[in-house]
């Protein structure tokens, strides 16, 4: 039987490593005891030295924007081309973004080779699964805040996503 004294790390010498490592050019090490007892240590590199600040530049004038023109054909805003022609500018479709409530790793479906929870043109409905997002080996069921139809989906199988990470992309009115 291992007493706890065996068991335990002494601090000196986790602070001897720490020092060590900090002084050297090493970015990482890892030691594994015979009692199984691991230590693994690493440092980002930081930039040393005198903090420099650039001096404020003077932004640039936007260039003018040509006058709106309407197409009397559609009533829409017309908008020159390079050759001076006028075409209808068509307004993009709103739609509606599913966000990554967290970190962690985006699954279509429930289990490998299952059909996904949703594919593009699927119609949805509030509360319903659209993927499962791993976090910290559990798996987190996300559902659709919107009702409407999926237009895009923006993320890989087992694709690692980031909080606020625009999931599917859902036309209310399709």
């Amino acid at each position: 039987m291992t007493s706890v004294r065996d068991s335990m790390i002494d601090l000196r010498y986790v602070k001897k490593l720490i020092d060590m490592i900090d002084e050297s050019s090493v970015d990482s090490i890892e030691i594994t005891s015979d009692k199984g007892i691991k230590i693994r240590i690493s440092k980002s590199p930081q930039q040393r030295g005198a903090v420099q600040i650039a001096a404020p530049m003077a932004a640039p004038a936007p260039a003018p924007m040509p006058a709106p023109r309407f197409s009397p054909a559609e009533g829409l805003p017309a908008v020159a081309d390079a050759d001076g022609a006028a075409r209808a500018e068509r307004p993009k479709p709103a739609y509606l973004e599913v966000k990554s409530p967290m970190v962690g790793t985006f699954y279509q479906a429930p289990e490998s080779g299952a059909k996904p929870y949703v594919t593009v043109g699927d119609r949805v409905r509030k509360g319903q699964i659209v993927c499962i997002l791993e976090a910290m080996k559990i798996m987190n069921e996300i559902e659709s805040e919107y009702a409407g139809v999926v237009r895009e989906v923006l993320v890989q199988n087992a694709q690692p996503v980031e909080y606020g990470q625009v999931l599917f992309r859902i036309d209310p009115n399709g």
